[in-house]
């Protein structure tokens, strides 16, 4: 098995973020399959808010992560919150959306997080599994790893 590498996209990874995240809207929308759209990589990858995480095996990149780094306004401090995750079907299983988060929060140790939330759709089971493994659900299902609170 190769080696999975994570690391953050930049815009000229546009066209192969692109069919990842058609796939991804396919898988969580049904319907017609989506069509590839180079543009929209380039607007979120571009993006002034949000940050791409890019999980490679070799030179294929095989899974993303979209997070935000965010104020808490309760604490005063910032959390990381994780807007997607998705790993390619043929690629999972092999600890990528983990090594995806582990990544997260050892940027959050650097950023000085409090935590790292996400939030879940009801449907995606087998990421659950995951979650409830590594992570603390909270009162509005969604999960946080708690980082330097």
């Amino acid at each position: 098995m190769s080696t999975i590498e994570i690391k953050a996209l930049r815009t000229e990874d546009a066209h192969r973020l692109s069919p990842l995240i058609a796939e991804n809207a396919q898988a969580l929308k049904r319907g017609a399959p989506r069509r590839p759209d180079d543009f929209y990589a380039e607007r979120i990858l571009a993006d002034k808010v949000a940050e791409v995480l890019g999980a490679f095996e070799g030179n294929t990149l095989v899974g993303f992560s979209v997070f935000l780094d965010l104020p808490d306004l309760i604490t005063g401090l910032r959390i990381g919150q994780i807007d997607e995750i998705y790993v390619h079907p043929d690629h999972r299983n092999k600890g990528i959306g983990r090594k995806m988060i582990e990544t997260l929060v050892t940027e959050g140790q650097s950023r000085g997080w409090l935590h790292l939330r996400w939030l879940v759709r009801d449907k995606t089971a087998p990421e659950i599994a995951l979650y409830d493994k590594i992570a603390q659900p909270d009162e509005l299902r969604s999960y946080i790893i708690p980082i330097n609170g």
